[in-house]
């Protein structure tokens, strides 16, 4: 990709914003399991990043995609995983559908407060018994009258305790599972919606995760986004951005994670003399490096083939596999070299280590991420290419 002056300023923008308004807080917000998501998005949205590359008549800069994955890179520097998942959250999983489908009286109710920052969404798509298998979930919501009724719970929902609406993927019929479901914008507000208490995960300490369950909760069917039944396909495009920004998100931190931990095997000395100057471990930098670069570079591509309409399933699941795979390794890796300090919980290669490991887990598993690009490539049993 070719980088204007206005990608540098979004990159300024962004850059800026994560060391005056987020870092300062960062190990505040960890140990508390929170932080102030409603006033950091109003600050963003104020900013204009919130809604880089969405319409301009719902108050969003109107960009290519480019631009958004410049910022969701440069998002990156903050120093947990947590706070920059539940702006992905908000730019790139609960909203993509609602702008590109969504009919304007939905848009001017939601999105154009979404990328103002004066709401914050959430994405309901995972269940208890269905995660990656998106053709699997139960949450239903049967006509009556000129509404839904929605019954049914959702899990894992980042944002959820403090979400002011949930883009909701739920059964609309009974038919074939790839055609009978429909994304519905729900007000969190709304009577029967039942938030339980956050849950205690393993890293993304200061972003808030819950289960919400969904009793006989009344909506309009006016809030459906697009047509009836064609949910499941919008979700899967709206998949795309979601991992392309995922994979972009990563890339500063693990290069934030290869640098300290030079610095500190510069610093650590074993046999008399610094870590760094054993050649096992200064090749591996320059290995982990490599390969950070190698995914910059597949992300940069996936996302031009996006701006100029193509499809991109099968690199974005390739990006979004070797990211939470590569990860994986360099959180590893350099946790290795820091011995027993990389075992503290405070260490920052440890939260990256806790952090990062969702990446293969939410989004699409590593296991669906291979199917996806199985099936593209015509591999599969039965399949010709």
């Amino acid at each position: 990709m070719i980088f204007t002056q206005e990608h540098n300023e979004i990159r300024r923008t962004v850059r800026n914003f994560v060391e005056n308004e987020i870092n300062p807080h960062v190990e505040k917000w960890e140990e508390e399991g929170t932080f102030p998501i409603h006033e950091i998005f109003k600050k963003l949205g104020d900013l204009g990043l919130l809604g880089i590359s969405k319409p301009v008549e719902f108050g969003g800069l109107g960009l290519d995609y480019s631009y958004s994955i410049v910022a969701a890179e440069e998002f990156g520097l903050i120093k947990c995983g947590g706070i920059p998942m539940a702006i992905g959250v908000q730019t790139d999983m609960c909203t993509p559908a609602l702008a590109r489908f969504g009919s304007d009286e939905l848009r001017e109710k939601f999105l154009k407060p979404a990328i103002a920052g004066d709401m914050v969404g959430c994405i309901g798509v995972s269940e208890p018994g269905a995660g990656s298998d998106v053709a699997g979930l139960k949450t239903n919501a049967v006509k009556d009258g000129d509404d839904y009724i929605i019954n049914g719970t959702k899990m894992w929902i980042t944002n959820a305790p403090s979400a002011d609406f949930i883009c909701l993927l739920a059964n609309t019929s009974d038919g074939k599972v790839h055609s009978n479901k429909s994304l519905i914008v729900v007000p969190m507000d709304s009577p029967g919606i039942t938030i339980a208490p956050k849950l205690d995960k393993l890293g993304m300490r200061a972003s808030e995760t819950a289960q919400i369950f969904f009793e006989d909760v009344r909506v309009p069917q006016s809030n459906r986004i697009g047509q009836e039944g064609a949910g499941f396909m919008m979700q899967m495009v709206q998949f795309q951005e979601e991992r392309m920004f995922a994979a972009a998100n990563v890339l500063k931190g693990l290069e934030n994670c290869i640098n300290s931990t030079i610095d500190y095997c510069r610093q650590r000395e074993t046999f008399g003399q610094p870590l760094i100057n054993n050649q096992v471990i200064h090749f591996r930098f320059a290995e982990l490096q490599t390969e950070v670069e190698a995914l910059r570079c597949m992300i940069y591509q996936c996302v031009e083939q996006y701006i100029n309409k193509t499809d991109v399933t099968k690199l974005a699941s390739m990006a979004k596999l070797k990211t939470g795979r590569l990860a994986r390794e360099v959180s590893d890796s350099c946790l290795q070299y820091w011995g027993g300090m990389g075992f503290m919980w405070d260490n920052e290669v440890s939260r990256s280590f806790r952090d990062t490991r969702l990446i293969s887990i939410g989004g699409g598993a590593d296991e669906i991420m291979l199917g996806i690009i199985c099936k593209l490539m015509g591999i599969l049993p039965g399949k010709r290419k």
